[in-house]
């Protein structure tokens, strides 16, 4: 899974989500240490030619103030530069969020024509 927006390439990051994505109840998931996970810079020279062999893409989008408009523009400059047109969004504090991730979501299917695939995280219980 190529991954883009990962600060400091830090891909301990997307295995830990993983992890917590299947403890979480996500059998998709798997085994979280079988998955390839490739940081990928958005201005690679190579991203155009990835977006037609790779099929398998993430955003992912930090937890501070300003990431999401960082990961907005992040998603123009994929469009505008030939990258993939779907994502799977990783986001550490999925539940705490997922307004702001919703509009995320709908202005990159809106303005770019890049559809984000988020996780439907567990329920709760008290």
């Amino acid at each position: 899974m190529l991954v883009v927006g990962l600060p400091g390439g830090d891909t301990a990051r997307v295995y830990r989500l993983l992890e917590a994505w299947r403890s979480q109840g996500q059998a998709w998931v798997g085994d979280p240490q079988g998955w390839r996970v490739v940081a990928l810079d958005e201005n690679s020279p190579h991203l155009a030619t990835l977006a037609a062999q790779q099929t398998r893409w993430a955003l992912w989008v930090d937890s501070d103030p300003d990431a999401f408009r960082r990961s907005y523009c992040l998603l123009r400059r994929l469009a505008e530069r030939g990258g993939p047109h779907g994502l799977l969004l990783l986001h550490p504090r999925l539940g705490a969020s997922r307004g702001l991730l919703n509009n995320l979501r709908q202005a990159a299917a809106d303005f770019l024509g890049i559809r984000l695939l988020m996780v439907r995280q567990a329920e709760q219980r008290s």
